[in-house]
This record gives structure tokens, sequence and C-alpha cells, in this order.
């Protein structure tokens, strides 16, 4: 009898670039939502942070656990977030539990972006609560073979690319290349 091995899904990892604009458009989301509800004092608004988390949780959690695995920022650069299971990505979204631990951390660190973002004109100090962010995110980039972030250690999460979503990375590229074209014929004139 001869055991035979399956060779594992292969599951493309995703440019960093993209990460980034796919956390920046959730975090946009979540941010203009609960800025709206900000006053004009100065410091800590509590209210604020409360509609934040609620925000974050709804575009980070209950949205990815239903749309198998994508965010709104996730889907428009055609990204996912799948389990890890023996060092590996199985075809699965993570459970509702790993996703409230994975975006616990990083929603955690965004809070603090948007704290910062809030505060920034009055107490240039602000910019310190980026560093969480920066650390986390970080351990993408020492991780050149999974490009796995600190909260996707801790949950077992790694996001890989997606065939289904709008590409707006490819889009956003297409239309940069069109215009430098044509500045570039515009030139030449």
């Amino acid at each position: 009898m001869t055991i035979i091995k399956t060779p594992q899904k292969h599951y493309p990892k995703p440019e960093i670039t993209r990460r980034v604009m796919a956390l920046g458009i959730d975090f946009t989301g979540a941010w203009l939502v609960s800025s709206f509800l900000g006053t004009n004092n100065l410091g800590i608004q509590f209210i604020q942070i409360f509609v934040f988390i609620l925000a974050w949780l709804i575009l980070r959690v209950i949205i990815v656990y239903n749309n198998q695995g994508q965010s709104l920022g996730r889907w428009a650069v055609n990204l996912k977030v799948l389990e890890i299971e023996n060092g590996q990505p199985v075809s699965r979204i993570p459970e509702l539990q790993a996703l409230l631990q994975r975006e616990a951390i990083i929603g955690g660190s965004c809070l603090l972006v948007s704290i910062c973002l809030t505060n920034i004109i009055a107490n240039p100090t602000a910019i310190l609560l980026i560093l969480p962010l920066v650390i986390d995110c970080g351990a993408a980039l020492s991780d050149p073979q999974m490009r796995r972030a600190f909260h996707d250690r801790y949950a077992r999460t790694i996001i890989v690319s997606s065939r289904r979503g709008y590409s707006l990375d490819l889009k956003i590229k297409l239309k940069i290349k069109r215009l430098v074209e044509k500045v570039q014929r515009n030139v030449r004139r």
C-alpha cells in the first residue's frame, strides 16, 4: 500500500501595497462614519471611539464572515482572508472567534490612528499613536515567504489573492499608465 501525498492548493501571496490599499479603504470607511459623530472638543471622544469600533466590527468581521472572507477593501483589490492549518492555507474562511481575535489587534491599532488623526493638530506628539500599527503590519515585511502580519500570526490566518473582486488596484495602475503615456505624447509635441 502506497501513501500518496496530495499537493496543497497554491494561493498567491499579494503585494504589500494591495494589503495597504485594502486596509486603507476599510479604515477610511470606519473613520468617516465615526468622525461624523465627533465634536469640536479636543481630546478623546468616547462616542466616536464606540462608533469606530462598531463600524470596524461590521466592516471587518461580520461582512468578512458572510462574504467569503472579503471586506469592502479586500473586495476592491481582490484579496481574501483564509485560515491556516499545519502551516498551510486551507480553503475556508476563519471561524468567527479567529476573526474577532485578528480584528481586535488590527482594529485597536487603527483606532489609535483614528485618535491620532483627530488630535494631531492640537498635539503633534499624537503621531506616536501610529507606532502600534507600524509594528503590527511591519511584521509582514519581515516574513517574505508568507507575508503574515502579527495579527495574522496570532489568529492563524493569511491574506491571499482572490479572483473575486473589483480589481481597483489594476484599474488605478491602468489609469496612471494612460496618464503617463498622454503626458509623454504631449511633451514630445
